[in-house]
């Protein structure tokens, strides 16, 4: 069967780690017929949640997507992890996604997720409804939990039902304020039954302001409410439609997934109030890969939203973002690690691509004669970097070749090489998601990998000048060597290194100076404290003697390497630490525990600026080595509510107190 845009609808399920959303995911999949039985994360059965990592830690890591079909309106869902380590995988999904669905715990509080997801939606104008699950715990408070949204969006949350309450306070039905039935649950789904007498009040009072809702977002709507004239059902669904499309409409349902309570209810409204894609009247082929899953034993495949015309297998088509051309071999539906032959996709549906071979996130793949490229997916910023070694000595490449194999599922992580301190660093969204980075490097690539701190890039230089002068003598049968220069050593301030020369007389004859400069240059990577690299030095050749015939370039070189030694353990030396700029995006109640917790970390506080938004942007410094795991921290310290970047700002002067720990663990890592 064909689907054409306006009978699509692609939906990401966001929200806060543990709320459901796979579940939610399930029970829609179940109620649509695409699968015979409800799995559970429980059993690690679930059609979503099908990685190793997942089904072992009961928690999404990576999205996952299904499609399904309920009354001629094809579904396409998109299952997003809810835990901070891997926003990136929102960032894809809502790339492809026309709304989202925002699932929370009937806790009767705004969980941090949740608020996160519904800011991430309002910000980048993404439609969205809430859906209120958990309804069948204990204490799970409905009211509660709308009036927590209420508080924090204002006028925006707009309920669409009523739960319907058991004596045990269970919920056991709902009154649809859009369409004016009440349902109780069933074994089959849900059945009509008249309206309690008891919610009528409540139903009248919710309903008015419906009404409200739908006729501020539409004109005519207005203009008929003010007039005192009636509003039916069907132009209440055209204004909240409108509202949800501007962003001004929150609708707010509920129900309990794992029971299989309200799901229905959720569904029709996805197909009834939510938008379909907007698309191109353009007729050639589009589309946008928005996430690549890597597997050793299937391949590459590639999930793809048509932005334009239609794509069937065997169509040949450019790669534009790397001027590359692809030749399609099949196309597919997904039903999480499924995949079902499409014959067919039109503009707005949502597919996949097997075992393409020039293709990355975010690409634009397009028909020869239409040329287009879309937006690159913006990722959020790594604020986490670790150290990653082998396990096993021997199989550091196997380790390389899986991360970047990895990389091409997860763009929201960095393999960087650090020069300086010959380590790989892996940089991301935080612990956990590295964590799950090492375990999937040992289940697709047979390949152990261990984490740890990196090495901090420490620097050395001195604090007075002195002068030095350095003899190289020796004498074997034939041609000796002899090398002799006076060098002078001082501080500086406006560079890392500078040489001078100031010989006078032709002590030291003008073919050996660059030998000099040199051996100087050989001896700067490795300072006299803890053989860290030498900065802010000039060093001046002042004098020296030579022999016309065992002076050599050699001889002139190990000489400046003597006096480097003897002039830089005199010149004071002292231990540099990186210092780094920091901006921490905090709400004002933790601002007193995060401002306490950076003095601790040797902090200091620049300033500080309201972000607008009821919070405080903190700008700060602190050395690189407090800071290596904050992300983890401050996500403790704030609930997940706290954010921050950073970046390398300059060098400063280790407290004495603590470098002579630095120094004497180098020298045992150096031994």
């Amino acid at each position: 069967m064909d689907f054409f845009a306006k009978d699509i609808r692609n939906i990401a399920l966001i929200g806060h780690s543990n709320e459901g959303k796979t579940t939610v995911a399930e029970a829609i999949l179940f109620n649509c017929k695409a699968i015979d039985r409800m799995g559970s994360t429980t059993a690690g059965n679930t059609v979503m949640d099908f990685d190793n990592e997942e089904i072992a830690r009961k928690i999404s890591v990576s999205l996952a997507m299904a499609s399904a079909v309920w009354k001629d309106v094809k579904l396409n869902i998109i299952d997003v992890p809810g835990f901070f380590d891997f926003e990136g995988e929102m960032a894809e999904a809502l790339s492809a996604c026309d709304s989202a669905v925002i699932i929370m715990g009937a806790s009767g509080v705004l969980t941090v997720g949740a608020e996160k997801a519904i800011n991430y939606c309002l910000g980048k104008k993404i439609p969205m409804m809430i859906f209120i699950n958990q309804m069948d715990k204990e204490n799970a408070d409905y009211v509660a939990t709308v009036e927590a949204l209420k508080a924090k969006y204002t006028n925006k949350i707009a309920p669409i039902q009523i739960p319907i309450m058991d004596k045990a306070n269970k919920m056991q039905g709902y009154i649809s304020l859009m369409s004016g039935n009440s349902y109780n649950f069933s074994t089959t789904g849900r059945e009509v039954i008249p309206m309690p007498k008891e919610y009528e009040g409540d139903y009248n009072a919710l309903k008015e302001k419906l009404i409200d809702v739908a006729a501020s977002n539409d004109e005519e709507l207005m203009n008929k409410f003010f007039e005192g004239q009636p509003i039916s059902q069907d132009e209440i669904v055209t204004g909240v439609r409108k509202g949800i499309a501007a962003g001004d409409a929150i609708p707010v349902l509920a129900g309990s997934a794992l029971q299989n309570k309200g799901i229905i209810n959720l569904i029709v409204q996805m197909t009834r109030i939510m938008p379909a894609p907007e698309v191109s009247n353009e007729k050639l082929f589009s589309c946008q890969v928005f996430k690549t899953i890597a597997d050793p034993f299937v391949g590459r495949l590639s999930l793809f939203k048509v932005k334009s015309g239609s794509i069937k297998s065997g169509t040949v088509l450019n790669n534009v973002s790397q001027d590359k051309t692809e030749k399609i071999s099949g196309v597919f539906t997904m039903k999480g690690k499924k995949q079902e032959n499409a014959e067919t996709l039109y503009a707005g549906d949502i597919g996949a691509f097997a075992k393409l071979t020039n293709c990355a996130t975010g690409d634009t793949l397009c028909d020869p004669a239409f040329k287009t490229a879309y937006p690159a997916i913006e990722f959020p910023k790594p604020n986490i970097s670790l150290c990653i070694t082998s396990k096993n000595q021997g199989e550091e490449d196997k380790v390389f070749a899986g991360l970047y194999r990895l990389r091409e599922e997860d763009p929201s992580f960095n393999i960087i090489k650090n020069s300086e301190t010959a380590e790989t660093l892996i940089a991301g969204m935080g612990e956990v998601q590295l964590d799950v980075i090492c375990k999937k490097l040992k289940s697709k690539f047979n390949v152990e990998a261990v984490l740890q701190s990196p090495k901090i890039p420490y620097r050395e230089t001195i604090k007075k000048t002195v002068t030095a002068d350095g003899k190289h003598k020796k004498q074997s049968g034939g041609h000796g060597q002899y090398g002799h220069c006076v060098v002078k050593f001082e501080p500086l301030y406006d560079k890392d290194f500078e040489f001078a020369e100031e010989v006078v007389g032709g002590s030291v004859p003008k073919q050996y100076i660059p030998a000099v400069e040199k051996g100087l240059l050989e001896c700067i990577p490795h300072g006299v404290l803890a053989k860290y690299p030498v900065v802010n030095l000039k060093c001046t050749l002042l004098d020296g003697s030579y022999h016309d015939v065992d002076s050599s370039e050699m001889a002139f070189k190990l000489a400046a390497s003597l006096a480097y030694n003897k002039g830089m353990a005199e010149a004071n030396p002292v231990l540099l630490e990186p210092i780094m700029s920091v901006e921490i995006s905090v709400p004002d109640n933790y601002m007193g525990e995060i401002m306490g917790d950076l003095n601790r970390r040797r902090g200091r506080i620049l300033g500080m600026d309201s972000d607008g938004k009821g919070g405080q942007i903190i700008k700060a410094e602190a050395p690189m080595a407090e800071m290596f795991r904050y992300s983890t921290d401050l996500r403790s310290m704030t609930q997940g509510r706290g954010g921050f970047n950073m970046e390398l700002n300059r060098y400063e002067e280790v407290p004495p107190m603590l470098s002579g720990g630095i120094i004497a663990k180098a020298k045992a890592d150096n031994a």
